[in-house]
């Protein structure tokens, strides 16, 4: 299934008419060009949905047969998800390392993006006054569907529930002034998410996934996730060896090459530009950029 966050307005289509009003960010299942409503549910969020477990995704497994549906061009899409946490990976392909001028480490780089920064699809980035160097950054986001500590590389299929885009924006200026990353990459709108949650079952191997950035139209960063240095199992095994993971943590995974740091001349993002990020078979994540 592909979850999403939405609202959308009332439809006066007789066969849709128990649709209200969603002012409210609402939990849906994306189906073509269809969502699923799932009010009704005892869930009001998709990362409730997650926290309940199994049970819940039994309740919406049976919903989606019978519930109604809302036009996907009549809706609004948000985050699919508001994650607890957000663990930023670094230099996770070496191409990009080697375009960063940094060494590729024997352990994950590891950061955090605050969540105040999550924004959706279509939503202005917008670019801080402060700096003068944003940049762009395809990612793959993993979403955790259960709490662990300390879990054995071996078991990280146990804990995933699906997968969905990140674009890990970075004020390259301020995120290099120190060696703390955090609020460098922290910015309101400097984290969009989705455009849906795709379940895990959807995705056969994450590890061979093609990923591209595209702004207006021109490619800059095209690479497949088969090129990640610490994949999956062993990014949940060193994550949760010191932290407990939670339901609904994002690990978003790195980036390829063709970042506007490593690029010659380097290439930082410009108000009214559109960056779209697609990944196989999780979709395109399409956002704008506005200056502060």
């Amino acid at each position: 299934m592909k979850f999403v966050t939405f609202s959308g307005k009332k439809t006066s289509t007789q066969n849709k008419s128990a649709i209200l009003s969603r002012d409210v960010p609402t939990p849906g299942v994306l189906i073509g060009d269809e969502i699923v409503d799932l009010t009704g549910l005892a869930y009001s969020s998709v990362l409730a949905i997650l926290q309940a477990g199994d049970l819940a995704i039994s309740e919406v497994t049976a919903k989606v047969e019978k519930a109604p549906r809302l036009a996907l061009s009549e809706a609004t899409l948000h985050a699919p998800i508001q994650p607890p946490r957000i663990f930023g990976v670094g230099l996770n392909y070496a191409s990009h390392a080697a375009e960063s001028k940094m060494a590729v480490q024997k352990v994950p780089t590891v950061f955090m993006k605050l969540t105040s920064s999550v924004v959706g699809p279509d939503t202005p980035v917008i670019l801080p006054k402060i700096s003068s160097q944003p940049d762009y950054e395809a990612e793959l986001g993993v979403v955790i569907g259960k709490p662990g500590y300390q879990i054995a590389a071996s078991d990280w299929q146990q804990y995933v529930f699906g997968y969905t885009i990140v674009n890990d924006v970075s004020a390259r200026d301020i995120q290099l002034s120190t060696s703390q990353w955090t609020l460098g990459k922290s910015f309101p709108t400097f984290t969009p998410l989705g455009p849906a949650v795709v379940t895990a079952d959807e995705v056969a191997d994450p590890h061979a996934l093609d990923i591209s950035l595209t702004i207006d139209g021109e490619t800059l960063q095209s690479a497949n996730t088969r090129d990640l240095i610490f994949k999956i199992p062993a990014l949940i095994e060193y994550i949760s060896s010191t932290t407990p993971l939670e339901a609904g943590d994002v690990i978003s995974t790195g980036t390829p090459e063709g970042v506007g740091l490593g690029r010659t001349p380097q290439r930082w993002l410009r108000p009214n530009e559109e960056m779209v990020i697609t990944i196989e078979k999780l979709g395109s994540l399409r956002n704008h950029t506005v200056a502060e």
